[in-house]
């Protein structure tokens, strides 16, 4: 799994070695997505949060 996600990385140069911590995958690859799986939702839920204040600042018009 988490292989083939660095393998379609690697167009990047540099990308894939400072997301794994290296060239393979290993316990900081993991620690490093599992960080990224635990937070993305609520860096998204923070986004839509804002979306929606903006949205009620500026006043719809639909």
């Amino acid at each position: 799994g988490a292989t083939v996600i660095t393998n379609l990385l690697y167009f990047i140069p540099g990308l894939v070695s400072w997301i794994c911590g290296g060239y393979l995958v290993s316990d900081p690859t993991l620690k490093r997505f599992f960080v990224l799986h635990f937070t993305f939702p609520f860096i998204a839920l923070c986004i839509v949060f804002i979306h929606i204040f903006f949205l009620h600042l500026q006043g719809s018009t639909n």
